[in-house]
């Protein structure tokens, strides 16, 4: 197997072990390397396992059915994977306070659903890097936070 197969493979398992359906943050210390960068427009940078556990722990908390899945095969090209993918959730958790742009009181029953494309970089089987550009407009718009004219 290539190491842009085995690449694949991790990034495989971190999409449907991290961001899908059900999150098992197990993989965090399997897959993330100690001080991965974690890069989406919605939110703030996060670094290290920890503040990605903590990220993704609030994100479901106020996101319960949060799930994300691939729309098209992964990429890959020496230590980089790229994927597309799609996915969202319900806000029927608690307050969250995580976007950019503002935050959400608790349990406002909105709905998103957006797509994006991601790049991870992996070195000596870890991911060291996962940097996202998303449709966060859409997301925004349909969380109630911005307005388009």
């Amino acid at each position: 197997m290539s190491m842009e197969d085995d690449n694949k493979s991790i990034v495989a398992r971190w999409f449907n072990s991290f961001w899908g359906k059900t999150c098992n943050l197990d993989i965090v210390d399997e897959l993330a390397a100690p001080d991965m960068l974690l890069r989406y427009s919605l939110h703030e940078p996060r670094s290290g396992r920890k503040d990605i556990k903590a990220f993704m722990t609030s994100f479901r908390e106020a996101f319960p059915d949060l799930n994300f899945w691939g729309v098209a095969d992964l990429i890959a090209e020496k230590d980089y994977v790229v994927g597309r993918w799609e996915g969202g959730g319900t806000h029927t958790g608690p307050a969250f306070s995580d976007f950019l742009i503002g935050s959400l009181p608790a349990a406002t029953g909105r709905k998103m659903h957006f797509t994006g494309t991601t790049v991870l970089r992996l070195k000596d089987g870890r991911i060291v890097e996962e940097i996202g550009l998303d449709d966060g407009v859409t997301a925004l718009q349909q969380l109630g936070l911005i307005k388009v004219a």
